[in-house]
């Protein structure tokens, strides 16, 4: 069930995320009130995984995945752009959250 609070917390970041960009510094009520209200959310859905998930495993892969689905959000829904390096970079943090959870002894399934 920890797993699935993780799962749900890393939507919600991306979800609060995507919201903060598009409030416009704050200045767009809707967006901005959706943005505090999925950090909010994700911080306690966060918390739970937290339970029983190693806290540098949990936070690896939460803001590994969230940099990759937040990246994703960026090129298609606010047509921003990533250069060769951003790709790379990006893929090694993929790789890294992909040792994590499949070489790792510290992650439990």
């Amino acid at each position: 069930m920890n797993w699935l609070f993780l799962i749900l917390a890393i939507v919600g970041e991306v979800i609060g995320t995507s919201a903060l960009k598009a409030s416009e510094g704050f200045t767009k009520f809707a967006p901005t009130a959706l943005s505090m209200t999925a950090f909010a959310i994700t911080l306690y859905l966060f918390a739970l995984a937290l339970r029983t998930i190693p806290v540098g495993i949990a936070y690896a892969i939460w803001a590994g995945l969230g940099i990759i689905f937040i990246s994703v959000i960026g090129i298609v829904i606010f047509k921003q752009s990533l250069d060769a390096p951003a790709l790379i970079g990006i893929a090694m943090i993929l790789g890294g959250v992909v040792v994590i959870n499949l070489f790792s002894s510290s992650v439990s399934h």
